[in-house]
């Protein structure tokens, strides 16, 4: 089949890899405009951008997807699928052409974590279990007919573990479901037809979000750092020697060491933070204005007289 295929960051190059290496013809790639990035805000193109490039594929960087020379060009294509992984939510206009579909792949078990972060919820719930899901595209965002799907167990993986995982395993889903949608032998299932009762989302993540919050349990707290290692990173507030800082915490193990909520104990090995059960050992942690490192680097290099959470 002719496929255009839309993505932007590093988690959609395995999907446009596995797809270039298949016997299908990538026809066009359509990706986010480059952006300012960094200190000197110089044009940074997407990974996917890069990935085509190096690919010698045709690329389209829309900034409206509307917009009607755009829809002119994606026809001009004449593609059989258009396929999505980790793009921008699109218009009809856009979604409808294509006479075999438009697919989308996700980072859940759809209908659970429909939105913008579905590794990290699934890891900040504390799931057990999560998976991948190729589904069609409709109007209401993660709600189409689903295609195929594939259970991952989570463990105690980190957000960057299970991103990985998670890529390399939706690409060979997705391959999969290009390849039965070839042969006509799909036989979607409709997301209302299936149990809908305590579904979770995953909104965007921000900052707020990524704040540790020390009323909460140590396991929430220990699966709030899993869920945003290596990025954005959990933090509190401390204060070191009278100065308040950020601090990061990328990850910790679970301790029994009685502490109250938000008290820090620190001797020449561990440093401790009470929860409002139990407490965390800090394994890998970064103060504001540092680079990150271990514990042992961390205390050997401070000088603290007064170390504890606002």
């Amino acid at each position: 089949m002719k496929i255009v295929f839309m993505g932007t960051p590093e988690f959609a190059v395995a999907s446009l890899s596995s797809i270039l290496n298949s016997e299908h013809e990538v026809v066009g790639v359509i990706t986010a405009p480059d952006r300012p990035a960094g200190r000197g805000k110089k044009l940074k193109s997407s990974a996917v951008k890069i990935h085509a490039e190096n690919s010698g594929l045709k690329i389209l960087q829309p900034i409206n997807l509307k917009d009607e020379s755009f829809i002119n060009e994606l026809k001009s294509l004449n593609a059989d699928l258009f396929v999505v992984v980790a793009f921008r939510m699109l218009p009809e206009v856009v979604w409808s052409l294509p006479k075999k579909g438009c697919i989308n792949l996700h980072a859940s078990l759809l209908p659970n974590y429909r939105g913008a972060a579905p590794i990290n919820w699934a890891i900040i719930n504390g799931e057990t279990l999560t998976g991948v899901t190729t589904f069609f595209i409709e109007k209401e965002i993660d709600t189409g007919k689903i295609i195929m799907q594939k259970e991952i167990l989570i463990e105690n993986k980190n957000l960057g573990e299970l991103h990985d995982i998670l890529m390399d395993k939706g690409a060979e889903l997705l391959l999969k479901t290009i390849k039965n949608i070839d042969n006509n032998t799909i036989v979607p299932i409709a997301q209302d037809q299936l149990n809908l009762s305590n579904i979770k989302s995953a909104p965007k993540i921000n900052k707020t979000t990524a704040k540790i919050n020390w009323q909460n349990s140590n396991l929430q707290v220990h699966n709030l750092i899993r869920g945003m290692c290596p990025y954005p990173g959990a933090w509190t507030k401390v204060c070191i020697d009278d100065k308040e800082l950020q601090f990061k915490i990328f990850s910790c193990k679970l301790s029994n060491k009685n502490l109250k909520e938000g008290e820090i104990h620190i001797n020449n090995k561990e440093i401790h933070i009470g929860c409002s059960n139990g407490s965390i050992n800090l394994a890998e942690v970064q103060l504001e204005g540092k680079k990150r490192m271990t514990v042992d680097q961390f205390i050997a290099g401070a000088r603290i007289t007064k170390f504890y959470c606002l």
